[in-house]
């Protein structure tokens, strides 16, 4: 029963992020219109550097292909994290309002490297 949960978990975690990198290359998803003023700043502010935006795309697409089959979970997990944290930070200081959902996507992309700690050991080991 875990591991089904685990994998719808994975699927929609692995989705969301594929749909969100897709989005920022393609622009089809329109902007919601009572988004915090210093949310919108800060976005514009990261699309400034030409770079970045299409670098996030693609560590979100990348990631979440990597996190829905499980042989590549445990990589999808670590490729996604820094963006994930970047989102809880987010809904945590300028857009509380996505906190909720912000605080599931942290504790399903930790829950994926808790479950895949084995894998993770020859990085650290000496």
């Amino acid at each position: 029963m875990k591991a089904k949960i685990l994998f719808v978990l994975s699927l929609l975690f692995g989705l969301g992020y594929i749909n969100s990198g897709l989005n920022k290359i393609f622009n089809y998803m329109p902007v919601p219109p009572d988004l915090p003023e210093e949310l919108i700043k800060d976005s514009m502010a990261l699309m400034e550097v030409s770079w970045l935006m299409p670098l996030v795309a693609a560590i979100e697409i990348i990631g979440g292909v990597l996190f829905i089959p499980a042989r590549s979970r445990a990589l999808g997990a670590i490729v996604i994290l820094p963006i994930t944290v970047g989102v809880l930070c987010v809904h945590s200081t300028v857009a509380p309002s996505g906190l909720p959902v912000a605080l599931f996507i942290m504790a399903t992309n930790i829950w994926v490297i808790i479950e895949n700690r084995r894998k993770y050991l020859p990085m650290i080991s000496k």
